[in-house]
């Protein structure tokens, strides 16, 4: 919790040229330009100087951020500003809160994916922030309770490193540095860093035990799509890994990260994720946060610490080089030395109201005068509106009932249709995890939160639109009151109720169950009993059971996620039909929460400092591959989605293979930032026809699923792995041809013993279709290298 107390493998050419030109908004220099830059600067540096660039608050700094590095007055260098977060500026005024990762994800739409980033880079750089922290993709979401899914891009790499990579190309096309966070496999937030006992022994943060093949093929694979497509820093998670802290564990920061994926930037800690300095320093961490600036909060490793470690030689000052340089050098790559907007000063004001209040009695720091913000929002509740639409999934759609048509007299029902009552912010999450009983959840909470400027509910978007054509609205949204059937102000019954139901998640706090909140499923069964057209929306972190999704008087589903500030837009777009419901679950939905695999530890395996213990026994086995493992029905499974129209392959799966394919990569071309330069190399393409068969215009989500060969690749190998996903437009009756092309990467698994990637000999079967069990097409192939 920073301070307060913190594209894909195988995408298609055409749409990596896309993104690679739309993102010419700020053109980065190369890495070795920029670094020679970075080491000019730093060779100009005195020793204290050196040591207050790689230490959050060391040198003085006025930055009003979450983090910063001081100013240096005599080279001209103003200072680095880090803010939160990953879905917009956090606490801030004048700014959009877009939807969250686990939305967008749930748009499989890379080119949204970049949109949103770019947006969420101008911003950023408008507020005078030269660091977004985001994007997230740890955690994935091993655990369905974990608190801060809804942050990232859910539990499948594939997927996950595909809205990576665009979100850091789009965010750093504004000259913003992307922090791609956490590493790793920081998978609950429950005993997620260090504790004090009330006796004063220091209780040591869980160890996260994986084994190298499972980091590699899922906890990693993510962070080297965000390495490959140039992301300027990587932030260490709070867990320990393996037994060591993540952020001083150098088989991970330095042999893998830095060595094997060939990461040039810099390792920046989550706050107060440090625990030791020279173990930190050596291990591969570049930058402590938040440094000495609120040592009143947590101890500083870095500072002075460093200082001592440097001239005891514990520390090398080579090493103290190679730190401050990877600090400087993404500043100079998207030239941030170049009039660079200053810090908002209003950004002071609204941290220290939100952490303080208005009569602050217990301020560590004196008050900031209040000035009003500079409004960065632009035009970009456009795109919030739509990404919003575009991550809605519909779960269910009986008999046509969505799109609303003829509808006079609605009824728009439960606690999660209006506006929040506790303001602007939700700030009371420690005693509250379930968050506030009354208003809409448009984004989750913890640092990932953002503050909203102007947020439009679904109730205020749907009333104002049915009264403009002359219809009626009838509201009732207590859930207690619903549950106990308390209909009698309800008159007559509506010709659709809308019922808003919510889910809420939060850094700091795993969710104590996946069932909706507030009464939730009673609200459900006592009105479709009274209501025989029963339209659930439900705004939640992801995964959240749905117990009553078989009442007949249930006519529709709909997972909204947490759509941003635009929420009542988004959805009032999709119900009415000005825009079809193309979401897809990023995300499996089980019957009950034993269904998905393994749950939250909860309590240490032993009284020693070292009891928190989370055995990553399952390896591979998350989400969709452990229910395909388990041969397991889900309620609703990973990549399924309704629509306003129907689809169907036109043309069988094709398959081409490269001839005199290697198992392994060339390693004489060298390596690159993502790693082994033949890594990212086609190895293989596929194509499918798909033919809109319904009677409107819709998106085809056409995904595809590749099963490595079971005889020849080790225990524990998925059953199935996406591998593929196009999301395409089709009028009524079009066809359209979707091609994917394979990277070595996608054909290969992590050999451990050899610390390489391999593609396996034998047969390889590769499945088409619309989701992860509406496989419609299916080719076998040999590899034999």
């Amino acid at each position: 919790m920073h301070f307060l107390v913190i594209l894909s493998a195988a995408i298609i050419p055409t749409a990596q040229a896309s993104l690679t030109a739309r993102a010419s908004q700020i053109t980065p220099l190369s890495w070795s330009e920029s670094q020679e830059k970075a080491s000019d600067f730093v060779s100009q540096l005195t020793l204290n100087e050196k040591i207050g660039i790689v230490s959050g608050g060391y040198l003085s700094s006025s930055l009003p951020c979450v983090g910063s590095i001081g100013s240096i007055s005599r080279l001209n260098f103003s200072g680095i500003c880090f803010s939160d977060g990953p879905n917009g500026v956090g606490r801030s005024d004048g700014i959009s809160v877009f939807p969250a990762g686990i939305t967008i994800a749930a748009t499989w739409d890379r080119d949204l994916m970049y949109r949103r980033a770019v947006a969420i880079g101008e911003e950023f750089r408008a507020k005078g922030s030269h660091v977004a922290l985001g994007p997230t993709m740890g955690p994935m979401g091993r655990h369905a309770r974990g608190g801060r899914n809804w942050e990232g891009f859910g539990p499948d790499p594939y997927l996950s490193g595909a809205a990576a990579n665009a979100s850091v190309m789009g965010i750093q096309s504004a000259g913003v540095q992307a922090c791609a966070k956490h590493l790793i496999a920081n998978e609950q937030e429950t005993q997620r860093t260090s504790t004090t006992s009330d006796d004063g022994s220091v209780v040591e943060a869980i160890s996260s035990n994986v084994d190298d093949r499972t980091l590699h093929e899922l906890y990693l694979w993510p962070f080297g799509d965000a390495v490959k497509a140039g992301t300027s820093t990587v932030m260490c998670s709070y867990n320990r890994l393996n037994g060591s802290y993540a952020c001083a564990n150098s088989d991970v920061l330095t042999e893998i990260l830095k060595d094997e994926l060939g990461f040039p930037g810099y390792v920046l800690s989550d706050w107060y994720a440090t625990h030791a300095t020279e173990e930190s320093a050596n291990g591969g961490l570049d930058i402590e946060m938040p440094g000495n600036v609120s040592a009143q909060a947590g101890a500083a490793y870095f500072g002075d610490a460093l200082l001592e470690a440097v001239n005891e030689g514990s520390v090398t000052e080579q090493r103290l080089e190679d730190m401050a340089v990877r600090v400087m050098t993404p500043y100079f790559r998207l030239n941030q030395d170049l009039d660079f907007p200053t810090t908002d000063p209003a950004s002071g004001p609204v941290f220290y109201t939100l952490q303080f209040g208005h009569n602050p009695q217990t301020a560590l720091i004196p008050p900031f005068p209040e000035v009003e913000a500079r409004d960065v929002r632009g035009n970009h509740a456009d795109v919030t509106r739509e990404l919003g639409s575009a991550g809605t999934v519909l779960l269910k759609n009986i008999n046509g009932t969505l799109p609303l048509k003829n509808v006079t007299n609605v009824g728009i029902f439960g606690n999660d249709a209006g506006d929040p009552a506790v303001g602007s912010a939700f700030i009371d999450i420690n005693n509250h995890p379930e968050g506030y009983e009354y208003g809409t959840f448009a984004i989750g909470g913890g640092s990932g939160s953002v503050r909203y400027t102007d947020l439009i509910t679904p109730l205020e978007a749907i009333r104002d639109y049915v009264k403009g054509y002359g219809g009626r609205v009838q509201t009732v949204l207590d859930n207690d009151l619903l549950a106990q059937g308390g209909f009698n102000t309800v008159y007559p019954t509506p010709d659709a109720c809308l019922l808003f139901l919510k889910a809420y998640a939060a850094e700091g706090t795993d969710r104590a169950s996946i069932d909706l909140q507030f009464n939730a499923t009673q609200a459900v069964e006592s009105t479709a009993a009274v209501c025989p057209n029963t339209i659930v929306v439900i705004h939640g972190p992801g995964v959240v059971l749905m117990p009553w999704a078989d009442n007949e008087n249930v006519t529709a589903i709909l997972a909204a996620h947490y759509p941003g500030d635009q929420s009542g837009n988004s959805i009032l777009d999709v119900l009415w039909g000005a825009v079809e419901p193309s979401g897809r679950l990023p995300y499996t939905i089980p019957k009950k929460l034993s269904d998905y695999g393994t749950d939250i530890i909860e309590s240490p395996d032993s009284d020693t400092p070292d009891g928190w213990q989370a055995d990553f026994t399952e390896g591979q086995a998350i989400d969709y591959r452990h229910f395909d493992a388990a041969d397991m029905a889900p309620q609703y499974e990973f990549g399924f989605g309704l629509g306003y129209t129907t689809f169907n392959v036109s043309a069988p799966l094709q398959i081409h293979i490269n001839g005199n394919l290697s198992s392994v990569a060339d390693k004489s071309k060298g390596t690159q930032p993502g790693g082994l330069v033949d890594l990212w190399s086609v190895v293989a393409t596929a194509s499918i026809e798909i033919t809109n068969t319904g009677s409107r215009t819709g998106s085809a989500v056409t995904q595809l699923y590749v099963s490595l060969p079971q005889d020849t690749t080790p225990q524990g190998t998925p059953v199935k792995v996406l591998r593929g996903f196009s999301k395409v437009a089709l009028d009524s009756g079009e066809s359209r041809s979707v091609q994917f092309d394979l990277l070595r990467r996608d054909l290969s698994f992590w050999n451990p013993d050899g610390k390489e990637w391999v593609i396996p000999e034998g047969t390889f079967t590769f499945l088409a279709g619309f989701s992860s069990r509406d496989l419609r097409s299916r080719i076998k192939a040999t590899v034999l290298p």
